[in-house]
């Protein structure tokens, strides 16, 4: 769950620019939902500014300065109550979300610039340029979304027939902010993370979205809809809040 400050008030949570001076982590994100500008600090201090589209350079860059004090004291509350974590390649994988582990193995080759992987039963094989942590990092994504792709789609389709709500494709992705979205046109995205939560919380995301099929929103009729599938969502739903804990350190996205 991350801090926030608005220009105004607060909002709910839903482009990378140089960060300014000695803030690792910034990050400027466009929203088309968001009404004003607002700062994010997540608790492992990655800093992110949301802006309405076509807000200029300049008024970020304002903003950001009016709010340099509370953000460097709400990444110091941050890291009082959650010790930094050394950032490390992993050599196993755990994804109880889908109940699934791998070990991880790198194999290196000298003159290859990108790193690519490769599927052996429950070991995943990197191999390439493995010393270069931000190509094995790469390769790693790519594999969480094609796995997250192989492992949620049925998953999704089987909880479709239950309750009912169609959808029409389904992406996964490394989402920031969120653990699955539904657009208008009927796509389901959800975050390869989910696969590192519990199962219930991925069936209850899926469930979630799903759900949007018939109501675009959050209205009563909306929780009533997810409340007939999933009755303790709101457990669930409070318990995501805190989930970004489960999130290993190399993915980056908290």
């Amino acid at each position: 769950m991350a801090a926030v400050q608005t220009a105004a008030t607060q909002l709910p949570l839903f482009a990378d620019v140089e960060e300014p001076d000695m803030m690792s982590g910034f990050s400027v994100r466009e929203s088309a939902r968001a009404k004003r500008l607002s700062i994010k600090v997540f608790p492992r201090g990655r800093v992110e500014v949301v802006v309405p589209k076509r807000t200029r350079p300049a008024d970020v860059q304002e903003f950001v300065e009016a709010h340099r004090d509370w953000i460097r004291k709400t990444r110091a509350s941050f890291a009082a109550e959650h010790p930094p974590e050394p950032f490390a390649l992993p050599v196993s994988i755990e994804l109880p979300g889908i109940d699934r582990r791998f070990c991880v193995r790198y194999e290196r080759a000298d003159g290859s610039k990108t790193v690519r992987y490769r599927v052996r039963g429950n070991t995943l094989i990197l191999a390439g340029c493995t010393a270069d942590e931000s190509q094995c990092v790469i390769a790693l994504k790519r594999w969480l979304i094609a796995l997250g792709k192989k492992e949620m789609l049925p998953r999704l389709r089987a909880l479709s027939a239950e309750t009912g709500n169609a959808f029409k494709t389904m992406h996964v992705r490394g989402q920031r902010t969120c653990w699955g979205s539904h657009s208008s046109t009927g796509t389901i995205s959800l975050n390869y993370c989910l696969m590192f939560l519990n199962p219930q919380h991925l069936r209850y995301v899926m469930i979630h979205e799903l759900c949007h099929a018939r109501h675009m929103n959050h209205s009563q009729r909306f929780w009533g809809l997810v409340g007939r599938y999933e009755p303790s969502y709101r457990r669930l739903d409070k318990d995501l809040n805190n989930s970004w804990q489960r999130i290993p350190t190399w993915v980056g996205i908290y």
